[in-house]
């Protein structure tokens, strides 16, 4: 896990459990099971549950009473949690119960000790309150020591997209380049759990390209969600051999100027219903009115790539703190960094040292005057090789 059981990370935890037991006691229940990967990897500040890395439900579950933790796992993964992803020292520092099972009854401590509780759980379960929403509210709302981890991740990201890119060659296939982009971010200690390449026509035909054996001819969009502490940032950059076409190019432009608008209006205090509806504005003023209902925009980010959706109407608020992945696109474009918001601007995580930039300017809560200029903010165009 590469984080120490010092002072912070128990701050941290004892900081979570305080706002999981304040939902129990909002709703009056007994006890809440954490299941989820990334419900897991929050509560423990970054511990892997999974052994599949695609799976949604981890190999180990946290249920949290009013005056307890209990760590509920098979024999199998028992050791690696113990020795390698601090429950051990979780355990001695702050009387964390950890129940083995055998993996052939892996339920078996689950069922002996929620016997009889009111519970809440991050996910659907018979007889239990669905707290989903609820908890991924929580994983959201990110401490400073986590705003800091999904720093440095996003800077391992961007870097690992940085270097695949450079290596990119036309005749390879979207299977070869995924593959350079997964190498890049392993071997800088993180997890490609999205990853996808679009070549040449398939990026305006298809918002979400698995990669296939198609070659590269002389455009190709590469999009990475990385995953390490539990915490996951979004990424997505544009490669072009030869100079890029015009009507490519605006479309490219138009994505980046909703972006703009996303990010000058992701500001404590918004909701995102109002920030997604200014950003429907910018792409109307772009020419493309109609492309936001073709994709997803994005969300607060947090342990999962998107925690909970910008949607038309959402009362969600911003607040100091969060990370926002957005990812306005427009067919053969997109646009994709992850922001963290702050008491006095936004940071974009993910900037990439090196690459081309388009330099925009940030308009929301700017005086009339005119003698007030907008701050600019930088969005990743096209690079041409």
């Amino acid at each position: 896990m590469e984080l120490h059981l010092e002072t912070p990370l128990l701050d941290e935890i004892t900081t979570k459990l305080s706002r999981l037991r304040a939902l129990l006691e909002h709703h009056h229940l007994d006890g809440v099971l954490l299941r989820r990967v990334s419900s897991f990897a929050w509560a423990t500040g970054g511990a892997a549950s999974y052994v599949n890395t695609a799976t949604t439900d981890g190999a180990a579950i946290l249920l949290v009473t009013r005056d307890q933790v209990y760590v509920l796992t098979n024999n199998i993964e028992a050791p690696r949690l113990e020795q390698e992803e601090g429950l051990a020292q979780l355990r001695a520092a702050i009387g964390w119960e950890l129940h083995v099972s055998p993996w052939t009854n892996p339920q078996a401590a689950l069922a002996d000790l929620t016997r009889g509780l009111r519970l809440a759980v991050d996910g659907p379960l018979p007889g239990a309150r669905d707290a989903s929403a609820e908890i991924a509210r929580l994983r959201a709302a990110l401490l400073p020591v986590e705003a800091a981890r999904m720093s440095e991740l996003s800077r391992r990201c961007a870097e690992a997209m940085f270097a695949a890119a450079h290596q990119i060659q036309p005749g390879m296939t979207e299977q070869h380049i995924a593959a350079i982009l997964g190498s890049e971010v392993q071997q800088r200690g993180a997890q490609p759990i999205v990853n996808l390449i679009a070549t040449d026509e398939r990026a305006y035909h298809f918002r979400h390209p698995l990669p296939t054996d198609k070659k590269l001819e002389r455009y190709v969009m590469l999009a990475l969600c990385g995953r390490k502490w539990g915490l996951v940032t979004s990424i997505t950059r544009l490669v072009h051999f030869g100079p890029v076409p015009l009507d490519l190019r605006q479309r490219i432009a138009a994505a980046a100027a909703v972006f703009a608008a996303f990010v000058a209006h992701t500001r404590p205090g918004n909701t995102l219903g109002a920030v997604l509806a200014q950003a429907k504005a910018a792409y109307a003023s772009q020419g493309f009115g109609d492309e936001w209902q073709r994709h997803h925009q994005g969300g607060a980010a947090g342990y999962e790539s998107r925690e909970y959706l910008g949607l038309p109407g959402s009362r969600d608020v911003v607040s100091t703190g969060q990370a926002y992945a957005w990812n306005p696109s427009i067919a053969g474009a997109k646009v994709e960094d992850t922001i963290l918001v702050g008491s006095d601007g936004n940071q974009n995580l993910t900037v990439t040292p090196g690459w081309p930039e388009i330099q925009l300017p940030l308009k929301a809560g700017i005086a009339d005057s005119q003698d007030v200029s907008p701050p600019l903010f930088s969005v990743a165009g096209p690079l041409v090789l």
